[in-house]
């Protein structure tokens, strides 16, 4: 059968399968201590439904301590999605308008429409790893041997963004010496190559963050979705390579052994796998600890830890000050913030139950946390219930919103503004989850409840954001919304909204940040700001179970929320020039307020569907197997 509406047409078939996936029986958890587990290596789970492939194919690439740019070996790294994106920059399909796309496309929808879904395509409510390379983009054929051209850059068009569109980080990109940072909220950009140097003004690359002049590191965590180790061992100065760096992962399996074959260079890191007890669930949260000679760090990102995340994406991160050590013999209550940072940040560490993270919770205690000002928001996975559907998730958020700000009048005209990089199946119609269960948390305030008609802005890029953007097509692997997801929940497309950031400069650098916020009609104020890992999806936020009386959370997600009244402040005001970074005050919403409607002819991005009908800023085509 076939779907109409004004994003587009889809041919549907009838084997696709229900969106509700089948969960293995489990009981509900309680906030009752877990021992440590013996190895975290060897816990059981549960084995995935044969109809999805979760786990990559082995790596067939040799992994080297010191990698190019751009090799084959980022093919064997992260999600369908992103190998997929990774695939198209190495061998991409150029545009002709002679192209024809006969034997790519399994099913064929009405002329015009631009979506299309194969047969072979898995219903993807997140971040899927691989199935196999061999799904990955074909290359067109060439006309003919005798013109085909000796460089990929001489068949590169003028670039719309301007001459260091496509050249690499130049040798001042990082800097020499402290850059200039907003140390009143702490918020900061990653750095964009390509851009006009004063919108990098106060961003940070991940180089800068682990530079010598944050401190003298002597070891340090990562907690993560998706690894390059060679890469990411690169990205510390030489003085601190051979630093000991603990990985903390979410890989099981195939996937996990590659990860381990990747670190085989490197004997200084070591693994931590994170317990994935529930089906279909990551380990999505972004975490940096950073034990320093002078004190400890935790800087919480939006970004991967592989190069194409710190390079022409926008990424957001919360760095924190350094804490320094605890007198000796100090009170298990010293150190503790106003906003409970440290409690939180222990509780969530030890909802691993892995002996590895022991030692880094006993550093954690000996440290001052007193200058934290924002929230911990987290999520784990589980089935809560009783006071402990409240410890994660958007339930977690509502309770901080509810004890820790207050409604005032018009409150209701302040829209929701949502902001992520993926969308996961929220059921057939909007009351199912979004504007009940997750509008009710976003719209509190103090004791306020639901409203109803506040408007919920959600900004996601369109095919045309993505077509001319600075990486091009292959951005979209970075977006990796299934035409299998889409075609099921259509009404979620009216409030789609298009991702401009052209007052900062960074419109054409597409977002793998994900943010929250209420903002004021005239957008010179917010409510509240969150900055997170949780995209979309009721597998990062959580959803309620049985008659409201539990809550299901399926993956590892980390984020820290700006309340106003941890600043002394009733609202944060907008900044309206947030480049180049000055004194200013403003809080740096990553984005244009306010947001911009799709028009007619706007269309989200779907990943795993063709664009054809134009070439993006490389002269490439999109054409998914």
């Amino acid at each position: 059968m076939s779907q109409e509406s004004q994003h587009g047409k889809w041919t549907i078939s009838s084997s696709d399968d229900d969106d509700d996936e089948q969960l293995p029986p489990s009981g509900a958890r309680t906030s009752k201590p877990h021992p440590p587990a013996a190895s975290a290596h060897s816990s059981h789970r549960p084995a995935s439904p044969p109809s999805i492939k979760l786990e990559p194919a082995p790596a067939t690439v040799e992994v080297k301590p010191e990698p190019t740019n751009t090799t084959d070996s980022s093919l064997a790294i992260g999600s369908e999605a992103r190998q997929l994106a990774a695939k198209n920059q190495l061998n991409p399909t150029k545009y002709e308008t002679s192209v024809s796309l006969a034997g790519k496309r399994k099913k064929e929808v009405s002329e015009g429409s631009g979506w299309a879904l194969s047969d072979s395509d898995d219903d993807d409510d997140r971040d899927v790893k691989v199935k196999s390379v061999s799904n990955l983009p074909k290359r067109a054929p060439s006309p003919s041997p005798k013109t085909k051209k000796a460089k990929v850059e001489n068949e590169r068009p003028p670039s719309p963004h301007g001459r260091t569109y496509y050249i690499d980080e130049p040798d001042d990109f990082f800097e020499s010496s402290l850059p200039c940072l907003n140390d009143t909220y702490r918020f900061y950009l990653n750095k964009v190559t390509g851009l006009d140097p004063k919108y990098n003004s106060g961003a940070l690359h991940i180089r800068d963050i682990l530079s010598p002049l944050f401190g003298t590191l002597k070891e340090s965590a990562q907690f993560n979705y998706c690894f390059d180790i060679a890469w990411m061992v690169e990205q510390y100065p030489s003085e601190f390579r051979d630093r000991p760096v603990l990985i903390i992962h979410g890989d099981k399996r195939e996937a996990k052994a590659r990860l381990l074959k990747q670190a085989q260079p490197f004997p200084h890191v070591g693994f931590c796998q994170a317990k994935l007890d529930i089906a279909f669930g990551t380990h999505h949260t972004k975490m940096m600890l950073l034990w320093y000679e002078e004190g400890f760090r935790v800087v919480i990102t939006t970004s991967n830890l592989i190069r194409a995340d710190w390079y022409q994406k926008s990424q957001g991160m919360w760095m924190s000050p350094l804490f320094p050590r605890l007198p000796k013999d100090s009170s298990e209550s010293a150190g503790e913030s106003p906003t409970f940072f440290k409690r939180d940040l222990l509780e969530y560490l030890a909802s691993y139950r892995a002996p590895e993270l022991q030692e880094w919770i006993q550093r954690i205690k000996e440290h001052d946390l007193s200058e934290t000002r924002v929230y911990l928001v987290g999520s784990t996975p589980g089935r809560y219930v009783g006071s402990d559907m409240e410890r994660w998730g958007h339930l977690r958020l509502r309770k901080l919103l509810h004890n820790h700000t207050d409604p005032f009048p018009g409150d209701e005209r302040w829209p929701v503004i949502g902001q992520f990089s993926s969308i996961g199946s929220m059921g057939p119609d909007k009351s199912k989850w979004l504007t009940g269960e997750f509008q009710r948390t976003m719209t509190t305030l103090g004791k306020s409840s639901l409203r109803s008609d506040t408007p919920m802005h959600l900004l996601y890029p369109s095919v045309e954001d993505v077509r001319t953007s600075l990486e091009g097509y292959p951005a979209g692997g970075s977006l990796p919304y299934s035409i299998q997801t889409a075609q099921k929940q259509l009404w979620l497309h009216s409030f789609f909204h298009r991702w401009k950031a052209n007052t900062t400069g960074r419109s054409h650098a597409m977002p793998h940040i994900k943010t929250y916020m209420r903002a004021s009609p005239d957008s010179t104020q917010l409510a509240w700001f969150l900055v997170t890992s949780a995209n979309l999806s009721k597998a990062a936020w959580g959803a309620l179970e049985k008659n409201n009386t539990q809550v299901m959370v399926r993956s590892y997600e980390l984020g820290v929320l700006y309340l106003p009244s941890a600043f002394d402040m009733k609202t944060f005001p907008v900044s309206q020039n947030p480049f180049p970074v000055s004194s200013s005050s403003g809080f740096p919403v990553p984005f244009d307020l306010p947001p911009t409607s799709y028009s007619p002819k706007d269309q989200p991005w779907i990943w795993n569907i063709p664009y054809s009908q134009a070439p993006d800023t490389h002269g490439n085509i999109w054409v998914p197997s």
